[in-house]
Order: C-alpha cells, then structure tokens, then sequence
C-alpha cells in the first residue's frame, strides 16, 4: 500500500499581474496593502496579507535602471528638439538637467517596486 502525495500547492507568483499591482503602489501578493511606507522606503509588511516587503535588497540596481531609461530618453530628445529650435545654451543648461532630476524623481519608485516585484516573483533574496 502507497501512500499518496500530498496535493502541490500553487506556488506560482505570475510576475505580469504582480508587476501591474506593484507599480501602482498596492501589494504584489494581494493588491490590497501598500508596498511602500515612504517615498522609497518598503512597509514591513502588507497590512493586508502579511507580506514582508522590508526582506528586499534592492540595493542600487532601481538607481541603474533610471539612468539607463533617462539616457535613452533624454539624448534623443535633446537632439530632435536642438535640430528643430534655437534654444539658447543657457535656458539649456537649466531645462535639460531640471528635467532630468523631474523625471529620475517620477521613475525611482516604481523602478525599486519593478525590482522588489520580480525578486518575489522568482523567490529570491528572503522571500520564500
């Protein structure tokens, strides 16, 4: 006589729908809680389902990715609107860098949430 299995559990973490929530700001895991108590700081946890957020090491890598983003967009732009208008250096040298630093600050977020979402997804660095 064998003993059955013990039935799987789903341990599937979808990273499309989680990644949707999280860049939202809502919990991957539930969609219900918050994932960050502050601008860039993870809550401890869902006060929903219990999630931790704060076991995230996230480090740089939300940092790298903005940059790598704004470089892509930004050059571009600069060179379309420099062969389509004569604006002087000097309204340049404000409007290019404050748009930069506006746009790093709208991106920083769900960049770190885009990190943290796929680390939990995939299982890695404390989440289990």
């Amino acid at each position: 006589m064998t003993d059955a299995p013990p039935p799987a559990r789903n341990l599937d973490r979808p990273l499309r729908p989680a990644l949707s929530l999280a860049l939202r700001g809502r919990c991957p895991a539930c969609g219900e809680g918050r994932m960050f108590k502050s601008f860039l700081k993870p809550s401890s946890g869902c006060e929903h389902c219990g999630q931790k957020w704060d076991v995230s090491r996230a480090d740089d890598f939300p940092a790298y990715i903005v940059i790598l983003l704004l470089g892509h967009i930004l050059v571009p732009l600069m060179i379309e609107v420099n062969s389509v208008l004569s604006i002087p250096l000097g309204v340049q040298a404000v409007l290019w860098p404050g748009l930069a630093v506006i746009l790093a600050a709208l991106m920083i977020q769900p960049a770190k949430a885009a990190v943290i979402t796929f680390q939990w997804s995939r299982r890695m660095d404390g989440f289990a």
